[in-house]
């Protein structure tokens, strides 16, 4: 399963981003680690009118503890969802290079300096089903 990292408000709408590769943390067996955690990743920065950009940077990667219990009344579930996402982050900004006149070359991203299991924000994050 490929982790989902979907930053809203940071980046214009117009910038589009394909994940091309994530590399293994060392020391970590990653089909047993339960926690967050900043874990390397590369993809490719695009923007229309503009050339594509390879990028390595930082994001937060993992799984959180969840669960569910049935309860008597209304809405007879208790529910406990953390998302893996990021408790502190910084934006950095790239030129992309070979951009049409009217275009401005500027990208801009989030880094990941520390992530954390917490409630997901919709501020910041996509939070489907939630």
């Amino acid at each position: 399963m490929q982790p989902r990292w979907v930053v809203r408000g940071a980046l214009p709408a117009m910038l589009l981003v394909s994940w091309v590769s994530a590399a293994q943390p060392s020391g970590i067996n990653l089909q047993t680690f339960i926690g967050c955690a900043v874990r390397e990743f590369t993809f490719l920065a695009k923007k229309p009118g503009c050339k594509a950009l390879r990028i390595t940077t930082d994001a937060c990667w993992g799984r959180c503890e969840t669960w569910e219990k049935p309860v008597l009344d209304p809405p007879h579930v208790e529910a406990h969802h953390h998302v893996c996402t990021y408790n502190e982050s910084k934006l950095v900004t790239v030129k992309l290079p070979h951009c049409a006149a009217d275009v401005s070359p500027f990208y801009t991203y989030p880094k990941a300096l520390r992530c954390d299991c917490t409630i997901c924000q919709t501020a910041t994050t996509e939070c489907e089903t939630f």
